[in-house]
């Protein structure tokens, strides 16, 4: 059993509310118009959700990862274009400066990031680099009091709107992941920073995902995250967070699915009877339910570890693979259950549907954890 704090309660309670009385009504706006209404983020920012992994003593609430899941389970109840500017901004996108930042970085930084006044993203993924993430091309060069960043990233969620970007790039070439990638804190403002096409995607609306390029871009030596030469470790450290956060936002999801599709099948009537009575259906939400319990039982349970300082790659792999093929499965089923009327754009079961698909590529593919959960299993 799942027990949480009366604090984290409250809080948990506080996000559901937000997420099903204020965005909820706007999901429709947000798929027609591609863009979240500026009002939402601004309460969203007015409830702290931007601060939420970030310590007190810098203007966040402060959250563990259990407490993260928490708020980002109820986040995903609603539009996951939505929730997508928020988990990669307080996930990714500003991990990196929480648990590895200098004091200098912490300091100019986080206040902000906190407030929702500097937006946050991620920048690891390339053309040539995206699940095997060892062939970055992406190069930075020490050259004075600066390194100076040559290369390009793609797909990178907020990229189009993010202010500070956490950029891993190759600073020795020849030791490779073993010494020679870096992580860095990039300003959008920073000489030779430049953010290229927005990309159309098939779903997730409202949150931009765009090219960056980076022509003798001038980091100062200062913006570097962590040690030098030690970004892939860095990016794992990260990615393995997040990949738990991930997890809950698809719980989040299955959970409003089950909810849709249990009140669905009492109201509808066919032969002469609600579909509720269908044996088969049962089933189906029988088995829906079963997964999302299951598989969010063991999320908390890697979010424990994550907040003891364990260990935990094996595991997060393991959740965020299992979270992500469970929110498609589950996707699936909810949208059987309502038949046709759920293929329609105006009922939430079809974005879901649609949302669901990419949790299966980002933040490393299903393919890609099971990979590190097999290597580890291994002793690799």
């Amino acid at each position: 059993m799942i027990v949480f704090s009366r604090e984290l309660q409250q809080i948990a309670k506080t996000v559901k509310n937000f997420a099903e009385k204020e965005v909820e009504p706007y999901a429709n706006q947000i798929e027609e118009e591609n863009r979240v209404p500026e009002h939402l983020l601004e309460q969203a920012k007015q409830l702290g959700l931007f601060g939420i992994g970030i310590p007190e003593e810098y203007g966040g609430l402060g959250l563990g990862v259990t407490g993260k899941c928490l708020v980002l389970e109820n986040l995903g109840r609603t539009h996951n274009g939505f929730v997508s500017i928020i988990s990669a901004h307080t996930g990714i996108g500003s991990t990196g400066i929480v648990r590895l930042g200098s004091e200098y970085l912490k300091q100019k930084y986080l206040p902000d990031l906190a407030k929702g006044k500097l937006l946050a993203a991620f920048a690891l993924t390339e053309p040539e680099a995206g699940s095997d993430a060892a062939n970055l091309k992406t190069r930075a060069e020490k050259k004075g009091d600066r390194w100076i960043l040559n290369g390009m990233k793609h797909f990178i969620t907020n990229g189009p709107d993010a202010d500070l970007f956490t950029v891993i790039a190759v600073t020795d070439p020849a030791r490779g992941v073993r010494g020679g990638f870096t992580a860095f804190a990039v300003e959008k403002s920073f000489p030779g920073f430049q953010v290229g096409a927005v990309d159309r995607k098939m779903g997730l609306r409202g949150s931009h995902t765009a090219q960056l390029y980076f022509e003798d871009c001038e980091v100062p030596a200062e913006n570097v995250i962590g040690e030098v030469g030690m970004g892939y470790v860095s990016a794992l450290k990260i990615l393995t967070e997040g990949r738990c956060t991930l997890a809950a936002r698809a719980y989040g999801s299955c959970l409003k699915l089950i909810e849709l599709a249990a009140a669905y099948m009492k109201q509808r009537v066919q032969f002469g009877r609600p579909i509720a009575e269908n044996q088969g259906l049962r089933w189906m939400l029988s088995d829906m339910a079963t997964e999302t319990e299951v598989g969010r039982a063991f999320n908390y349970q890697v979010a424990q570890k994550l907040e003891n300082g364990e260990k935990a790659i094996k595991e997060a792999a393991m959740t965020k693979y299992y979270a992500s093929e469970t929110f498609n499965r589950v996707a699936d089923r909810a949208l059987q259950i309502f038949g046709g009327i759920g293929y329609m754009k105006e009922y939430a079961v079809e974005r879901f549907y649609r949302d669901a698909r990419i949790t299966r590529i980002y933040e490393g593919t299903s393919e890609i954890q099971k990979n590190i959960i097999a290597a580890r299993l291994l002793g690799k």
